[in-house]
């Protein structure tokens, strides 16, 4: 049997911020909401019928530390580029941070590329399309690399 991620879980801070946050502007629909010893949880979906693709668990007493052990950043699969910049363009519109000024080429001349930005606790998240960025600077023009060092 070969392995394939089932889903992420991510600690939050304020719930219902991230909820709105996974809703509104990536289009994740809330499955399930729970609490268990004073924790609030939720499940959230594609919405195509299948199961959890990420877990919010408001358990975090403070944002995302990428100087920890954990998480590097959580990336999303978009079905075009095109798509890519409509999600690039409304995450500008609702304020979300940036680390690059657009889409940016996994490599130098890689057709795949994406946006770099972070969710309302800091955690770094990608949305990527697999052609598209073949125009798109790399971050690194050396080697592979994702857009958070």
């Amino acid at each position: 049997m070969t392995l394939r991620t089932g889903h992420t879980g991510l600690n939050v801070t304020d719930l219902d911020r991230s909820l709105a946050f996974y809703r509104d502007m990536l289009g994740l629909v809330p499955l399930a909401e729970s609490e268990r010893d004073g924790r609030r949880y939720a499940f959230l979906g594609s919405g195509e019928g299948e199961g959890p693709v990420l877990t919010l668990w408001q358990q975090a007493a403070g944002p995302y530390d990428s100087g920890r052990a954990g998480l590097h950043h959580l990336a999303f699969e978009a079905e075009s580029m095109d798509r890519v910049r409509e999600y690039e363009s409304a995450l500008r519109a609702a304020g979300a941070e940036f680390a690059h000024a657009s889409v940016v080429a996994h490599r130098e001349g890689s057709a795949s590329g994406g946006i770099f930005f972070h969710d309302p606790d800091g955690t770094r998240l990608e949305i990527y399309a697999e052609k598209g960025a073949e125009d798109a600077p790399a971050p690194d023009d050396s080697a592979p690399a994702c857009g958070f060092f």
